[in-house]
């Protein structure tokens, strides 16, 4: 089942070719560096230039923001380093770094330190506290070299990428590499470390239109995506998705799944050759360097999915693949002490219950709140709500849970096809008189959305009920279970259900099997 992503364009900006991107962390800002020798800041959320810089008459093919300085660094053709304050737009250095062309540069994490690749087969380690100095030179490359990457896991290591097929591990304070990656049968244009603590990885793209991903502790090539129809030119791991990201010369942006390895999606925005690729670590942001222009595109969602028990206020959510509990007992007795005001950040205890196997794009308690479900990847996994313990797991399109039963739920596997479960064993199969069922509601019945309407479902017998001409986005059911709230996109319709003339119609065989009990709903308002 495919990740189900959703991808929005925040940016579409018309340049000159863009061969480096970057996004500001904090600001809406995304560094574009120009082919012609200029270096614009453009708002994604404006969509508006915030500020344009005319570095120099040749090429500028990496540039990075230094937030912590308040700055943005450029490398060009001209073999200059150049720094700009990017809020008071002042040049603040300016130097001659290598012999050839800079290719990259790359800022350490947390030293003053930055690291220039060039044309000379050169790397050069630069600490801005001792006036630019070059404290360390590395050579080792036999043709150019194309980029270069801190490992944020180990921040004394980087990686470097170069023409001569290889990629190479470094140390800083060490002239020699540590070791090689050798299997790329053309040149390395660009890497990348895997974020996450659970696997050494190394993502690598290059000119024999292939994506690599090694493991840089045993040396050996875990996995090969074919795909692309030309050069990559620019590879990242996503900081918080499960994916990894791919830009290449012949116009497409893919999108993997690094758990699975298969291609998701492909992107073509008709901006011709893409260069460069740029993400947010703390928000979901794709940069995208073309021959041109720059887009930015915002990826699923930036908030993480979460689970209210109303029955004890636990609060469970998620932190990319981790689920963490908070509880919100007594929350309002402390915003009162503690003068807090509104919008500001409620002090909760929070304790990780663990990681699951799968990316959750859904949390969603049980009627009782002993269980939760966690769903995404087209997969769903019960878990206890304490202890995170494995339950039962399936696939499926869509999950819901019963408001009655504690084991009781329901899943979408096909557009045609849904099961109900009775205490997590297989139930019923639910043919519903629908052309295609499009979604799943649970609580008091059992919601099947159709392309034009909404069907009910009894959970005990797998009964039609009755069929609505709307199509909600949303189900809601008071705590009785006596109202049910349906949300559509402009409206919202409150209907009165009883429960006790759908048990009756269905103990004495009186309802019709097109159309349903008469009289269990009745619209309220």
């Amino acid at each position: 089942m495919p990740l189900r992503l959703e991808i929005k364009k925040k940016l579409q900006a018309r340049s000159d070719r863009v061969k480096c991107v970057d996004v500001h962390p904090v600001e809406p800002w995304v560094l574009s560096a120009m082919y012609n020798g200029k270096v614009c800041i453009w708002d994604y959320e404006t969509g508006t230039m915030v500020k344009s810089f005319d570095v120099c008459e040749l090429p500028v093919r990496s540039a990075k923001f230094v937030v912590r300085k308040q700055w943005f660094i450029t490398a060009s053709d001209d073999m200059h380093i150049r720094v700009y304050n990017y809020n008071t737009m002042e040049k603040v250095k300016e130097f001659e770094a290598h012999s050839d062309y800079i290719r990259y540069i790359e800022v350490h994490p947390t030293m003053p330190l930055l690291i220039s690749a060039a044309d000379d087969m050169s790397m050069k380690l630069w600490n801005w506290d001792k006036s630019w100095e070059c404290t360390q030179v590395f050579e080792g490359h036999l043709h150019y070299v194309m980029m270069i990457k801190f490992n944020a896991k180990d921040t004394n290591s980087f990686a470097s990428a170069s023409l001569d097929r290889s990629i190479k591990v470094w140390s800083l304070g060490a002239p020699q590499p540590n070791f090689s990656l050798e299997g790329h049968e053309r040149g390395v244009n660009c890497i990348d470390y895997y974020p996450g603590g659970d696997k050494p990885y190394l993502l690598s793209g290059a000119d024999d239109k292939t994506v690599k991903i090694w493991d840089y502790q045993t040396k050996a090539c875990v996995q090969t995506l074919d795909g692309h129809a030309n050069n990559v030119c620019s590879v990242v791991f996503h900081p918080r998705l499960p994916i990894l990201i791919s830009g290449s010369e012949d116009g497409t942006v893919r999108i993997w799944h690094t758990t699975t390895y298969r291609a998701e999606t492909t992107l073509n925005y008709g901006m011709e050759r893409a260069w460069s690729l740029a993400c947010t670590r703390d928000a979901n942001k794709l940069a995208i360097g073309y021959d041109e222009g720059t887009v930015v595109l915002k990826l699923g969602h930036e908030m993480p999915v979460a689970s209210m028990d109303n029955h004890t206020g636990k609060l469970v959510y998620s932190l990319n693949n981790e689920i963490v509990t908070a509880s919100l007992k007594g929350i309002a007795e402390k915003v009162v002490a503690e003068d807090i005001s509104d919008g500001e950040r409620l002090p909760l205890a929070v304790k990780d219950l663990g990681s699951t196997e799968i990316y959750p794009q859904s949390v969603k308690h049980n009627c009782n709140g002993r269980f939760i479900v966690v769903c995404g990847d087209g997969e769903y996994i019960i878990y206890t709500s304490q202890a995170l313990r494995n339950k039962e797991f399936g696939s499926a399109l869509d999950f819901c849970w019963s408001g009655l039963g504690t084991g009781d739920y329901a899943v979408r596997e096909t557009i045609s096809r849904v099961k109900t479960f009775k205490n997590f064993k297989e139930h019923k199969t639910i043919k519903a008189p629908l052309s295609s069922a499009e979604g799943l509601f649970g609580g008091q019945v059992l919601a099947i959305k159709g392309s034009d309407c909404v069907v009910f479902f009894d959970w005990s017998e797998g009964v039609f009920i009755r069929k609505i001409d709307v199509v909600p986005t949303d189900v809601h059911w008071n705590e009785s279970g006596e109202l049910c709230l349906l949300v559509c996109e402009e409206t919202c319709y409150v209907l009165k259900y009883d429960a006790a003339a759908v048990t009756s119609a269905i103990e004495n065989n009186s309802f019709s099997a097109e159309e349903g009990v008469e009289g269990a709903f009745e619209l309220v308002h």
